[in-house]
């Protein structure tokens, strides 16, 4: 599986693979992953409305 492609998946941008493994653990795994992308995007567009709106 393609990075691009697990990336949709975790922005729920595209549906997931019906062939994949089902497994509680992937579960919790792909559940942080998605948790962390999310962050990290807050966080760009947190430092980027800083950059633009609040320069000296």
């Amino acid at each position: 599986m393609g990075v691009l492609r697990q990336l949709a998946e975790y922005l729920y941008l595209k549906k997931k693979d019906p062939n994949a493994p089902k497994s509680k653990w992937i579960g919790y795994m792909h559940g942080i992953n998605r948790i962390s992308l999310f962050m990290f995007l807050a966080g760009l567009l947190f430092m980027l409305i800083r950059l633009i709106f609040f320069r000296r």
